[in-house]
């Protein structure tokens, strides 16, 4: 995310409304990069900072009920796809950590961006490989399903542990070494000069690695599981979409529909008009990268609504996290030592 949006909390309040000639696109777009001395205000006022709070003060413990429970469907069925979506689970979380509370929160509103130029250049290095890291595990998951449904034998073969671990491994590593390009990320809110070749190269980079590339992968790989479940429907008289397939519709669609603002934004700003001069783009890329935020969340009620397994699950994490805090469930100055059980006693009847 390049800490974008972080300007949107830490930026001063002595902006001024906004004017003529910083609300609209002026005609002399000839020249690129019209001349325009205001710069434009941050309309959102505090709302961002309050609902990136609310993000990681909800999203953050619900995506780790979420680890856990899809770390005890991983060790219980050894399911390739139980592994992605754990992985895809903890790059959420990454991205949780590194972009909204690192980046947007404690840069933006409470340091006021009063950080050295190196580390936030670092930052962004963090920031882009969690990004990448999320998106493109749900590349595998879709190509784990595609090759279950379409080649079902080769991917009964072909499916080991091993090998799902390698793929995870293998996606980290170039995660994050396409992130370190993004090292000389130019902070579009302060983008006072036209942008430079390599400002372009790397804007056009974010917008193929985390959307355009992905989302050709997910069109095409959907539409062939569709074809796939068409035909299956008109041969046989029960046609069932299994959970994995459900779950895996829904993780791309919704994630094509979150981030569509953010590339769209990004694009009007590098070609038409940049966010620092006119207020309505710098208010379309608040909102747009919060539905872009968004999609690191909304993941949980999605295998809840599709997944009876999974609810199952998660209510049982929660259950077994709230039993040792219930009162009464252990005499008080009571201490627990382990002891052998004898011989001879019945299954359960043990305490």
């Amino acid at each position: 995310m390049g800490l974008e949006g972080r300007d949107t909390a830490g930026q001063p309040r002595t902006a001024l409304p906004p004017t003529p000639n910083g609300s609209g696109p002026s005609l002399e777009f000839g020249d690129h990069w019209p001349e325009i001395p205001e710069r434009s205000p941050c309309v959102a006022g505090i709302i961002p900072v309050i609902y990136y709070s609310v993000l990681l003060g909800l999203g953050l413990p619900v995506n780790l009920l979420t680890t856990v429970a899809l770390a005890r469907l991983t060790a219980r069925t050894r399911k390739p796809s139980y592994c992605y979506l754990l992985a895809l689970t903890a790059s959420d979380i990454v991205t949780q950590v590194v972009i909204v509370f690192v980046g947007f929160l404690l840069q933006g509103a409470v340091l006021a961006r009063q950080v050295p130029q190196a580390v936030v250049r670092m930052a962004n290095i963090l920031e882009f490989a969690a990004n990448h890291a999320s998106v493109w595990m749900a590349v595998l998951l879709t190509v784990d399903r595609y090759s279950a449904l379409c080649h079902p034998l080769h991917h009964r073969a072909a499916s080991s542990p091993g090998r799902t671990r390698r793929a995870i491994v293998t996606v980290l590593s170039a995660a994050l070494l396409t992130g370190i390009p993004f090292y000389w990320w130019l902070d579009m809110w302060r983008d006072t000069d036209p942008p430079s070749t390599l400002d372009k190269v790397l804007k056009w980079a974010h917008c193929l690695i985390v959307y355009f590339i992905p989302c050709g992968v997910f069109l095409v790989t959907n539409s062939a599981i569709i074809r796939r479940l068409r035909k299956r429907c008109q041969s046989g008289p029960h046609p069932r979409v299994g959970k994995s397939t459900a779950i895996l519709l829904g993780v791309t669609t919704l994630f094509a529909l979150l981030w569509a603002p953010r590339i769209f934004v990004m694009l009007f700003h590098m070609y038409v008009v940049p966010v620092h001069r006119d207020w309505r783009v710098h208010l379309a890329m608040d909102v747009a990268n919060m539905a872009a935020m968004l999609n690191t969340v909304v993941n949980f009620g999605l295998y809840c609504f599709v997944s009876k397994t999974f609810r199952a699950t998660a209510r049982q994490v929660i259950h077994d996290a709230h039993l040792p805090c219930m009162p009464g469930s252990r005499p008080e100055g009571m201490v627990v030592e382990p002891v052998q059980k004898p011989l001879g006693v019945p299954k359960g009847a043990e305490l």
